[in-house]
């Protein structure tokens, strides 16, 4: 039976894209390009990367760069495709364990029901398998592609997995698979996934582009304890969302029928830039061997949540790493990464 590893299970790699497409974050491209070398230099001292570059005269400008901050080579392994854009958590592989073997799943990429161009991250699956050397799998159900991106799964490793309905269930908005129930996730999710246990969240933060993610709102830090955003004020947008989702993991029941270990988790003050309000979370962190990397916003409560963090982890460096120019494009650490088990 297939197994979804938490993400804080020993990892061989973790998976990035260089950023090529400057419109994602209009205006502030040469920006992102050395806040993306800085990162890949937090990563790579802890462990091995395989960084996705656009062609061989990107890798070229990449590697000098990379020279340039004295990030160890010998710790990054490149492949070279084509892409729209660079969030591997969607685009990506989703990679599960079968008896101890790893297996890489394709979920279908569309490019989140909302854009057209999203045929090149479509290759990203067989390519990052192939340099694995792993099996890949098309994921369907009754004979259909099924979509969705791993920024919309989070499990525990012990067969519970967290999902929002806004992202799944909205019948109008980015609809990923026409016509599915909730009855119908759960049996690709104990097909692929080995789930057993579903927790549905609600609605997302308001300005994600994803129409709802999880990894923007609630995360396991261990296998039967979640961090959730919340926001304080009753009159903020995202007040009413976020005490829902609150309120249901309170109730929630883990795979083993015991009750969910809630901690809440503060929410950056609003980031505006050219007139647009960003989905800015510190929930978007990523686990590595040893390491929590955390998004933070130039904001009082970034050293809150570090606090917190630094709680849920005991025995991993917890690091805040700037994120003001990454959320420009609607997402940050998670949404850029996906972990390879080891």
């Amino acid at each position: 039976m297939r197994r979804f590893p938490a993400e804080w299970e020993e990892q061989q790699a973790l998976l990035l894209c260089f950023p090529h497409n400057g419109n994602d974050w209009p205006g502030k491209y040469q920006a992102i390009q050395w806040a993306f070398v800085e990162f890949i230099k937090k990563v790579t001292s802890y462990e091995i990367l395989y960084l996705v570059v656009a062609t061989e005269e990107l890798q070229a400008k990449v590697t000098e760069m990379l020279e340039m901050a004295h990030v160890d080579l010998e710790r990054v392994n490149f492949i070279i495709q084509k892409t729209n854009r660079s969030w591997m958590r969607d685009s990506g592989p989703v990679i599960v364990k079968d008896e101890g073997k790893r297996e890489a799943l394709n979920f279908n990429f569309n490019g989140w029901a909302k854009y057209k161009n999203y045929k090149l991250d479509r290759k990203i699956p067989e390519k990052v398998a192939a340099a694995l050397k792993l099996p890949l799998t098309r994921v369907t159900y009754k004979g259909k592609p099924v979509v969705l991106e791993g920024g919309a799964l989070e499990t525990n490793g012990k067969g519970t997995l967290i999902t929002s309905e806004e992202c799944l269930l909205h019948p109008e908005i980015q609809v990923r698979n026409q016509g599915f129930t909730k009855q119908d996730y759960e049996a690709v999710f104990k097909k692929y996934l080995g789930i057993t246990n579903v927790i549905w969240m609600g609605d997302g933060i308001t300005g994600d582009d994803t129409h709802g993610h999880i990894d923007d709102l609630c995360r396991f830090v261990n296998k039967d304890t979640v961090v959730t955003v919340v926001e304080t004020n009753p009159e903020h947008k995202n007040y009413k969302a976020l005490k829902d989702n609150l309120d249901r993991l309170k109730k929630a029941k883990l795979e083993n029928g015991k009750i969910l270990n809630v901690v809440e988790l503060p929410m950056p003050e609003d980031i505006w830039f050219d007139r647009i309000c960003l989905p800015a979370s510190y929930a978007n962190f990523i686990i590595l061997n040893n390491c929590v990397l955390v998004p933070t916003f130039n904001d009082v409560n970034d050293r809150k949540a570090l606090a917190i963090l630094e709680k849920c982890f005991p025995g991993r460096t917890v690091t805040g790493i700037s994120c003001i120019d990454f959320i420009w494009g609607f997402g940050t650490l998670h949404c850029l990464s996906q972990q390879i088990p080891a």
